[in-house]
This record gives structure tokens, sequence and C-alpha cells, in this order.
């Protein structure tokens, strides 16, 4: 996902991030490009949301009009979000698109310990590195989480909102995930209880953890996914009613069903195809340098995607942001290519500053962007 620090397809999201460590996951091999390069012009057409991620202020430094650069989509994080963004993305041909942190509990289980995920040992779960996750079946946080998405679209007309951090605790984007069992708070306890209709033998944590999970794992899974179809659910009603026209997108781990041991559902609580019904675009986190991954698997994935939840539905980010190490502007292209290639009907990437701080970047933004846009241009004045 995106971090904090990051204020999330008609679109693909464009995340920056790790350069591989070895040389072999640096090279670019040559093949690969020339696939790019024959498959982009036939796919260019799907790419209608060409977007990025974050305050869009250090391009606008730059001198650069969003619209000069083929830019029609900006995301930002709703907090980040005033009338002077959206008038000036506006007059520059693009849509603002929130970003909404929904279950990132950094900020709000400080303060309710009652909220805070409880694991398997009965104690409140470690932060995973940069996150801290929250109990879903809090009621308080839910109430707070929903009020703040109405507040949000009450003060702005944005074209959509994207839910991140929308997971079970845990922290997916690194080449070593952290994947604890949690939450077995009095509230989940509970809930757990009413919705499967098994009694435990109490709500002591650690007692009720191990009796689920030696005796009734595949009912907690189960209901687990509910949760959160049921966050998600509530949260699309929210954004229908006052904003009908907005789209709801979701930012995601980009693990297939059987990655991980099946962890995407069985820990994150994530479940594409339940999902799918309820979301008008799926983004997910192809961040192919943070997560050790070649440049293909960012294509790879996003065909799996696009064959589960249909192509138009799927905007990846990817990773354009350098950490650790550089990410180079012929990788940034060929994970570009990578995804467009695959049928993405938009892209987008992690960050603008990122971009913008880097020429050679910012010109294969600028390029891409471009060339997908004369494509879409042409094909809408094609006669018929």
């Amino acid at each position: 996902m995106c971090r904090a620090a990051r204020p999330g397809i008609g679109g693909i999201l464009v995340c920056t991030g790790y350069r591989w460590r070895s040389e072999m996951r640096t090279m670019i091999r040559i093949p690969a490009v020339l696939a790019f390069l024959l498959l982009s012009n036939a796919q260019a057409q799907q790419v209608h949301h060409r977007g990025v991620y974050s305050d869009p202020e250090p391009l606008w430094a730059t001198g650069a009009k969003l619209n000069e650069l083929g830019i029609n989509a900006v995301f930002v994080h709703g907090g980040s979000i005033d009338e002077a963004l959206l008038g000036r993305a506006a007059k520059e041909g693009a849509s603002v698109y929130a970003e909404f942190a929904t279950l990132n509990g950094k900020g709000y289980v400080e303060k309710h310990p009652e909220a805070w995920p409880i694991n398997e040992k009965g104690k409140p779960a470690p932060a995973a590195t940069w996150f801290i996750g929250v109990c879903p079946t809090d009621p308080g946080f839910r109430q707070y989480r929903r009020k703040q998405l109405e507040g949000l679209l009450n003060r702005f007309n944005v074209a959509g909102v994207w839910l991140d951090y929308f997971h079970w605790h845990a922290q997916f984007e690194d080449p070593n995930p952290i994947l604890p069992e949690t939450c077995f708070n009095e509230s989940c306890l509970r809930a757990f209880q009413a919705h499967s209709k098994i009694k435990l033998p109490s709500l002591d944590a650690k007692e009720s953890a191990a009796f689920i999970l030696s005796k009734h794992e595949k009912e907690w899974r189960r209901w687990r996914v509910q949760v959160l179809v049921d966050w998600a659910r509530d949260l699309r009603a929210v954004v229908k009613k006052r904003r009908p026209g907005a789209l709801l997108g979701l930012y995601h781990c980009p693990w297939t069903d059987s990655e991980s041991a099946g962890a995407r559902e069985r820990i994150l609580g994530l479940d594409l195809e339940r999902l799918n019904p309820v979301f008008d675009v799926l983004s997910p986190m192809v961040y192919h340098g943070r997560m050790g991954r070649s440049v293909e698997w960012v294509g790879q994935y996003v065909r799996w995607l696009s064959e589960l939840a249909g192509p138009k539905k799927v905007w990846p980010i990817v990773q354009a942001h350098s950490e650790s190490e550089a990410i180079p502007s012929q990788e940034f292209e060929s994970v570009m290519r990578e995804a467009a290639s695959a049928g993405a009907d938009g892209i987008m990437m992690f960050t603008t500053r990122a971009i913008a701080s880097d020429p050679a970047k910012l010109e294969v933004l600028r390029r891409l962007y471009r060339e997908w846009d004369g494509a879409r241009m042409r094909e809408t004045q094609s006669p018929q």
C-alpha cells in the first residue's frame, strides 16, 4: 500500500520504491523491452486514466501543467485536498480522487487502547515497522472513520474515493512480510460468536485464540473476510449517497490466491472475488522493487487480476520512488509498459515527487502519457 508518508484503473498507479538488490534484478532484458514497445501501441487505447499519486505540487513547481504531461487523474490523501488543488487540477483537465486510510490505526489506537489489535497470545500486536492496524470490529473506530468519510465528501466534490490500508493488521509490502494472527479482543470474539453461532469457552483472548485456531479456523477465516466485505459495503453506501457519480476504488495487496500460503485471504482478510462486486476499481500495489519482484511480475499480476475482475476494473499503482537504491528511468518505463500491455485501463505512480525530482523519469512519464492520450484521441476521432 501507500505508506503513511504518501498521503493508493481506468488507470495504472505508479509507486516509487526500492530497487532490486541484485544485479540480476536490476537488469532490463532487451527482449522484454522490445515486447513492451510492440505491445504498447496495441494496448495504449486502454490506458484512459493516466494518474499520479500524492500532491501534484512538486510537478507544478517544475513549471509543468498536468495536461501537458498527459495526466488526467490525481490521487491524493484526503487530508491534503483543498479547493485550490481541486480548482487547478480541473483547469488542467485532471480529476481528483481521495485516498482514504481506512484501517490504519495510527493516531487512534494510542488514544483508544480498546481498538488496538490483539494477537493469539492475548497481547497487543506489535506495530509492523511503519504501520499499526486497528481492530475492525471496534464500534468507536468504525463510527470515527465513517464520520471522516462523510465529512470529506460533504466538503469536496472528488471524482472518487480509494480505500487504503484496507486489511487486518499486517504488512505485506516488504520482501519479508509481517503476518500476525489477529484480532482476538473482546469485540471480535463477541462478533465471531454471534456470526458463527460457535460458543467460545470464555472471552479470554489467549484461551479463545487457541480454541478457535485449533477447532474452528475455517469459520474464523470466513468471518474475518465478511467483516471487511461489510466495511466495504458500508463505505460504498456513504460514497454513493453523497457523491452518486464518484468511484469507489481499493488499494490492495498484489498476491494471488496461493501466494504466502494464502495469506492475502487467510491473514489480511481479502477475498477479491467477494470484494470485486463492491468496488468500481481494483488498484493492486505492484511495488516490484520494494517487494523484491521482477519487472515482468507487474504485467503477470495485472493479467491475473484482469481475468478475475475484468480489465476495465484494474488500475494498478506502480513504483517510481527510489529508497534504499535508485530505480533508473529505464526500469520505470519498463514497469509502466508492463502494466499497460497487460490490459489495465489506467495507470498511477507513487509518487509525484519522485518523478518531479528526476528529469529522466519526468520525460518518461510525459512521453508515455502523451502517447497513450494521443492513441485515445485518435480512437475517439476515427470515423465510425
